[in-house]
């Protein structure tokens, strides 16, 4: 018996062998159905069910064989016969399969089994169906096997991937099968249409509280989109992050926020500052309550911070797969769905893409190898579940000079997969001087955006960030104040107001 025979059957045998450990999901006679109907009506009845079956759907070893046959035979005809089959299964090396009598009578019976065309897919998504229900059990089996052998040292999160990983793998795995159908581009376009008018909004994605940031990158953070902002240390990432999560999540859209550094208490002392407007310093030292109404404004704003829909984790030393863990879980028990089976409207903001430990660098995968597959992971998670992350970045010191998109540290792989990439940077004294101290300390300068129309060259977002309470404001961009200044020297004196000039996150 040749390698190719061997397979075969040994696949066979495997599903006759699952099948006796769940007797209940295989179905013989949808099998037989299903079989009949590639049988009589050839390539067309076989497309209608290819994209639904496999050779493992079915789990008689006779059903398994001649469907092989079948894909073989209508590989390069539109129909079938006994001979084709025959043919098939030399070319396949199992043509000794029909040799036995019971088989070749069997094959013989699916050309007269009485079937209609229109019901073979129905009986093919029952084979899918059993099919799933199969894959559970064997994923079920395997996380019995596989928490049996832990010794109590694995964290929580590290136990619960066990079980929730596989049964994510498989969800993932049918999601990619039903969308990659072909489907007429035009097909439901006047629907989608309709429902445009019906439902006009004023920004696609989710608002960052930044008007011209958000115009910029193609309407604010849209869903299955990675946007990525790159700044060097200590700059102010994580103001950033905190002030575009404290904006959402007043809206009441749900904010996750992954932090690899900063604790939950310095998350809080810097929320309670933002909103209350009382110096970080006095709040972590408890100096507010040396004065009444400063002690009155911190106690407001926590009841504000505890009522809104803002939740955070702290992914320091965690691998990135376990991360991946704690989002789903996150968007399955936090966020849910609404009644089409959609993800409700919500945020996750990584903060920020670097390796946790060494262990992810090897002689075969460098560290730039590694951040390419995180940003490859996460932008998938994003298409997967139909949500939109903000993620930060580290610039090189490349980007203390450079504004372009060979400044982010680790990968370019990280530029390919994002759907818009900023820069949050401080501003030079030459900057200041020119743009004048009111406008602002630091600059966002959005660089390339998939769905947006980015800014001029040279352009940039002001923005003025007060770190003691840390607060940051949106302001005019450059191309604003010069056009600005130039309209006031044409004029007799007196300024134009610009609308919407500064913009405050709240």
């Amino acid at each position: 018996m040749n390698l190719c025979r061997l397979e075969i059957f040994t696949d066979a045998i495997t599903a006759q062998d699952d099948c006796k450990m769940s007797k209940t999901l295989g179905d013989v006679a949808s099998e037989r159905a299903v079989l009949s109907g590639i049988f009589q009506y050839g390539l067309d009845s076989y497309l209608d069910v290819s994209e639904i079956l496999d050779v493992d759907s079915f789990v008689e070893a006779s059903n398994q064989i001649i469907y092989k046959c079948l894909q073989k035979s209508l590989s390069d005809q539109t129909m079938v016969d006994i001979p084709s089959i025959i043919s098939s299964a030399k070319t396949l090396n199992i043509d000794n399969f029909f040799e036995d009598q019971s088989e070749f009578e069997y094959l013989r019976s699916l050309s007269l089994y009485p079937i209609h065309r229109e019901n073979i897919v129905g009986f093919a998504a029952k084979l899918k169906k059993l099919q799933i229900g199969r894959e559970i059990q064997k994923i079920s089996k395997r996380i019995h096997e596989d928490v049996s052998s832990i010794n109590g040292e694995e964290s929580v999160d590290q136990i619960l991937s066990i079980a929730e990983s596989p049964i994510f793998e498989l969800c993932s795995l049918q999601n990619k099968n039903e969308n990659s159908r072909p489907e007429q581009i035009g097909s439901d376009i006047c629907d989608y249409v309709d429902h445009l008018k019906e439902n006009p909004v004023d920004i696609i994605g989710v608002s960052s509280g930044m008007k011209r940031y958000d115009l910029a990158v193609g309407g604010g953070f849209r869903r299955k989109c990675v946007d990525l902002i790159a700044a060097r240390p200590k700059v102010g990432k994580s103001v950033f992050a905190d002030n575009v999560a404290i904006h959402v999540a007043k809206s009441g859209i749900p904010v996750l926020m992954l932090d690899t550094e900063m604790s939950k208490e310095d998350h809080q002392n810097r929320m309670l500052a933002n909103i209350s407007d009382i110096s970080i310093n006095d709040i972590s030292t408890g100096q507010f309550t040396n004065r009444k109404s400063d002690c009155e404004r911190v106690e407001l704003a926590a009841k504000s911070i505890e009522a809104i829909p803002y939740d955070y984790i702290s992914i320091a030393g965690k691998p990135f797969e376990q991360t991946i863990s704690l989002m789903k879980r996150w968007i399955i028990q936090r966020v849910g769905y609404d009644e089409n089976g959609r993800v409700n409207d919500c945020l996750i903001i990584y903060d920020y893409l670097k390796l946790m430990t060494a262990d992810s660098i090897t002689s075969s995968i460098q560290e730039y190898q590694a951040l390419g597959f995180q940003i490859t992971s996460l932008h998938n998670f994003c298409v997967e579940y139909d949500c939109p992350c903000l993620s930060f970045v580290q610039l090189n010191r490349d980007g203390i000079t450079k504004e372009s998109t060979d400044v982010v540290s680790g990968s370019d792989r990280l530029i390919w997969l994002c759907t818009s990439f900023s820069i949050f940077k401080n501003k030079s004294d030459d900057e200041i001087a020119e743009d004048s101290v009111e406008n602002g300390n630091k600059k966002l300068v959005p660089i390339v955006a998939r769905h947006g129309a980015g800014l001029d060259d040279g352009d940039y977002i002001n923005v003025s960030m007060m770190g003691d309470v840390a607060k940051i404001k949106e302001l005019s961009t450059r191309n604003e104040l010069k056009r600005n200044k130039n309209t006031s020297d044409r004029d007799s004196g007196l300024l134009e107001s610009v609308d919407d000039g500064e913009i405050e996150i709240d």
